[in-house]
């Protein structure tokens, strides 16, 4: 088993806020993991803990064998093994969509700019967007953007794609499409850590879902045990009111 994140006893606070009670868990090479759990559960500040957009406070998180601290070549590393997706998109709105693309090539990775726009081209296609490669974000779609900034992580070569509630932004006839872009990316093999309210997705995508309730994991099972037959209270008090909404 190679492990491509793994947490282990993670804090964070906010004032006196206790935003993450002793986390642990671990996520394996080309696994597809699904966080889901109520408003202020703690989900979006885990995930951004994984690659330092929030400082934690205590425990420890190990990105493709680095630990996350306060060293920044570290840092640069993890960010470069571990692309981010928001749920705000994030895009320049000054540039093209093919600029948001290969600019992050050229001055992060230092790519040439020929093979960064041959990239961009690339993964614009996989994303199904190249056609809209001269427009700029705001001539967009949410949906369109949210595949734009899809891609551009992927420009960056990860081998971990993390999702923060990637849809949440979205109307909902856009929604389908970003997650058919995250079904593909699934079944290719991606290793990826979602975010997400869409249960259906979690249901056809997950290898595990991990429930979070104020700071804390909760449980942690296959989609199939979660959904049918969870172990937690709290977890089947969520999925009730998930059925009943």
């Amino acid at each position: 088993m190679t492990l491509a994140i793994d947490v282990s006893g993670l804090n964070k606070y906010y004032g006196n806020y206790h935003a993450l009670r002793d986390v642990d868990f671990s996520v394996e090479e080309r696994q597809r993991v699904v966080i889901c759990g109520p408003s202020g559960s703690g989900k979006s500040t885990l995930i951004r803990c994984l690659n330092r957009l929030e400082r934690h406070d205590g425990g420890r998180i190990c990105i493709g064998g680095i630990e996350l601290g306060d060293n920044l070549r570290d840092l640069d590393a993890v960010r470069r093994e571990a692309g981010m997706v928001f749920q705000h998109f994030n895009l320049f709105p000054h540039m093209t969509v093919l600029e948001n693309c290969v600019m992050p090539q050229v001055l992060s990775r230092k790519t040439a700019r020929r093979d960064a726009v041959e990239r961009a081209h690339a993964y614009l296609e996989r994303v199904h967007i190249l056609d809209q490669a001269t427009k700029y974000p705001g001539q967009l779609s949410g949906g369109q953007q949210q595949r734009v900034a899809i891609a551009r992580a992927l420009c960056m070569q990860p081998r971990i794609m993390l999702f923060d509630e990637p849809t949440s932004a979205l109307d909902p006839e856009m929604i389908r499409e970003v997650l058919d872009t995250m079904v593909d990316l699934a079944e290719g093999g991606m290793t990826m850590v979602v975010v997400t309210h869409e249960m259906g997705f979690a249901r056809q995508v997950a290898d595990l879902v991990v429930y979070m309730e104020a700071g804390e994991i909760v449980e942690i099972a296959p989609p199939d045990r979660f959904f049918d037959a969870p172990q937690d209270e709290r977890s089947r008090r969520f999925l009730s009111k998930l059925v009943t909404a």
